[in-house]
């Protein structure tokens, strides 16, 4: 219940105070590839129930269609504005619109695509799916996107084994501290 709290209210004041940046996102996505500026995905989130994610748009237009769910480190199929919001993690923030809704936390695992699901045996997915899934993670805190398979997923599951609000705060400073340095794919 706190952290639920916590996060409506750190997500509604994210939203007002990064408008600005928001605005100045969604207008270079436009300008770098037209609409849609916004990209929804299915995931799997808190008991395995698949939501819409969203994020800025930082590939080309059905690049779903065109690729893998993973992207690579010089993958053809993100823009020139894709790269700058994927390594600074702008494209991101709209996803504190699914903190809003519910379907997502702050803090937790990342939400996985429907085709990861095979990856875990049932009792690491149900772990795993015991909590909300985050805008950001240990794993993320921990590797950002250089984390193997296996690394990810112990992060993961010692997330939902050890959550609690302390181990949120630190992750979120560990985020922080992470995003001043290398960036993401």
């Amino acid at each position: 219940m706190i952290k639920r709290a916590t996060d409506v209210f750190a997500a509604l004041c994210c939203l007002l105070s990064l408008a600005p940046v928001l605005c100045l996102v969604a207008v270079a996505v436009y300008l770098d590839g037209g609409c849609p500026v916004l990209f929804r995905q299915t995931r799997l989130g808190q008991g395995g129930q698949p939501f819409s994610m969203y994020k800025f748009r930082s590939m080309i237009v059905n690049t779903d269609k065109r690729g893998a769910y993973f992207t690579s480190r010089n993958d053809p199929r993100i823009t020139s504005v894709g790269r700058f919001i994927r390594r600074t993690s702008l494209d991101e923030l709209p996803q504190l619109i699914n903190v809003l809704i519910g379907d997502m936390s702050l803090v937790g695992p990342r939400p996985d695509v429907p085709a990861q699901r095979s990856l875990y045996t049932d009792t690491d997915w149900t772990l795993r799916c015991s909590v909300r899934p985050g805008i950001t993670g240990l794993a993320q805190a921990l590797y950002r996107s250089e984390s193997t398979e296996a690394q990810r997923l112990e992060a993961d599951l010692r997330y939902a084994r050890e959550a609690s609000i302390w181990l949120d705060l630190k992750i979120c400073w560990w985020t922080v501290k992470r995003l001043s340095g290398r960036g993401a794919n």
